[in-house]
């Protein structure tokens, strides 16, 4: 958790870019992620610089060359620490003209940061505005990784509280609930095909790192966890860029993030290549057949991309690995042929673990759709035995448009402890608890309760649908009701009294008058 000292430095530093003309989120957003790249070219340098220095051997690993560039000019000038301190035009003068140009060059840095700024550009006005912003990042501490990370996050929630974009952004909590149902491990590959801002990665590289730290620290373990365990796919460069800095200021040193279309026909190359799924894929849309993957369609004949996403995941997915994605409720229940086949895919085919039911105010201001949580593990050979189904009423926040908070910090999220009442405000620690009985104890529970199981077979007669009111037993309390006959001896006696007020009230009219 950051302070209110720096967040207030943070907005500071947002408010600079409003009162200087730049409202849209996502561009301060980008903006914002192209000067933290800058100032983190800087530290490089500088832990470059103190390397040679201690060891009393040239310069190996430095962002900036040596010397001067083709006009004589000193590539030390491109430094963050440099340029800061120059008046404001000649700041600008080098930004825009020679910092900028010198990242959207950058070749020696093969790293997937490196890739993403080539079409860096910076859209910040004038010289004063870009001095107000640098002066006020610069403030900003960034040397600790932990709060590095807590610090973007801070800024990415500022994207969905802007506006229109906060779509692009899954609820922490939710995030964190998921990822600790299905506890990452050391050895696994873990794909996000729509990552956005890569907040489903940085979530298991935090895991990972509270729960396995030693297997993550040294040797292949370190070099998997930092090159080959986290992959994120999507078609907006300017997500990519965010999400790719947020995995750096992570800790993250080499994630595989990259451009693609995951459901187009070129992209299936890497089939069965992972073994932990994680994603919100679209809710809406729907793609023409000639740039969707044969392949999946041979799954799913479907124009729907929610359907085709889990179609994929099916195919990403290596025998024994397993995913949770959020899905809207109309797969749950849907009636077309394709809705009805992949549900019958994941339950006779598959191995479906779980249907956990969200709020329908989860996404709001930006959705009031309804969603849902599944877990499956991909066998190719069934080993669905019983479906555990969990109906989360209440994750922390109200659900209206205002989403604020119904508890103190500590008691929000799938990990704080809560008495009986703190829960009907925040359901989502029950959830992780009662997952891990979900083998045991939870078999018992009755279909009236919050959680419980249902046999495969049950799921099948009713032809799959996975929709928790399908199967949730309603207890009514019992009314007692007065007979018919007791009901008009009431109306009788009332009748009576009335009659008697009415001729009590004349009697007294017509003594006044006389």
């Amino acid at each position: 958790m950051i302070t209110g000292d720096i967040k207030n430095k943070v907005d500071a530093v947002w408010d600079a870019f409003w009162t200087g003309g730049i409202s849209n989120p996502l561009e301060v957003m980008e903006q914002i992620t192209y000067l933290l790249f800058i100032r983190r070219l800087d530290d490089e340098q500088t832990r470059a610089l103190e390397q040679a220095n201690l060891l009393g051997q040239p310069i190996e690993d430095n962002p900036f060359p040596e010397g001067n560039d083709e006009e004589g000019r000193p590539y030390n000038d491109l430094r963050w620490s440099v340029f800061k301190q120059r008046h404001a035009e000649e700041m600008f003068d080098i930004v825009a003209n020679r910092v900028f140009p010198f990242i959207k060059d950058m070749r020696g840095e093969d790293s997937t940061y490196a890739h993403f700024m080539k079409d860096a550009r910076l859209t910040i006005p004038n010289p004063g505005m870009l001095q107000r912003v640098v002066d006020r990042l610069d403030k900003v501490p960034m040397e600790n990784r932990d709060t590095k990370g807590d610090i973007y996050e801070y800024l990415l929630a500022k994207i969905a509280s802007a506006g229109q974009n906060g779509q692009f952004r899954t609820p922490r909590h939710i995030i964190e609930l998921m990822v600790h149902m299905t506890a990452p491990k050391p050895g696994d590959t873990i794909v996000d095909p729509a990552s956005g801002t890569c907040g489903f990665l940085v979530a298991a590289s935090e895991y990972m790192r509270a729960n396995h730290a030693d297997a993550i620290n040294s040797g292949m373990g370190r070099h998997h966890y930092h090159h080959k365990m986290f992959h994120g796919f999507d078609f907006d460069n300017t997500m990519l860029r965010i999400g790719s800095m947020n995995m750096l200021l992570h800790g993250i040193e080499q994630p595989d993030i990259r451009y693609r279309d995951s459901l187009a026909e070129a992209n299936i190359g890497d089939a069965e290549a992972y073994s932990l799924v994680l994603a919100n894929p679209p809710f809406a849309g729907s793609l023409d057949y000639e740039n969707t993957a044969k392949d999946l369609q041979q799954i799913a004949k479907t124009k729907k991309t929610e359907l085709l996403f889990l179609a994929l995941f099916l195919r990403l997915l290596k025998p024994g690995g397993q995913a949770a994605v959020i899905v809207p409720d109309g797969v749950l229940f849907g009636s077309s042929k394709a809705h009805k086949e992949l549900r019958r895919i994941l339950v006779e085919e598959q191995k479906l673990d779980a249907v956990v039911k969200l709020p329908s105010g989860v996404f709001k201001p930006y959705a009031g759709v309804s969603t849902a949580i599944l877990f499956f593990t991909k066998t190719d050979s069934g080993g669905t035995d019983n479906v555990w189904f969990y109906d989360v009423q209440a994750d922390g926040w109200s659900l209206d448009d205002k989403r604020n908070p119904l508890l103190d910090t500590d008691k929000l999220g799938a990990l704080a402890e809560l008495s009986a009442d703190e829960h009907a405000k925040n359901n989502l620690p029950d959830v992780l608890r009662r997952w891990a009985e979900r083998d045991g104890s939870e078999l018992e529970r009755a279909r009236t309760e919050q959680s419980f199981c249902v046999p495969k077979d049950d799921i099948a007669a009713q032809g799959y649908d996975l929709s928790l009111n399908r199967y949730k037993e309603i207890v009514h309390e019992e009314v007692e009701h007065r007979s018919p006959t007791e009901i008009l001896d009431e109306l009788d006696r009332l009748e009576k009294e009335i009659g008697d007020g009415m001729a009590q009230l004349r009697e007294m009219l017509a003594g006044g008058v006389a």
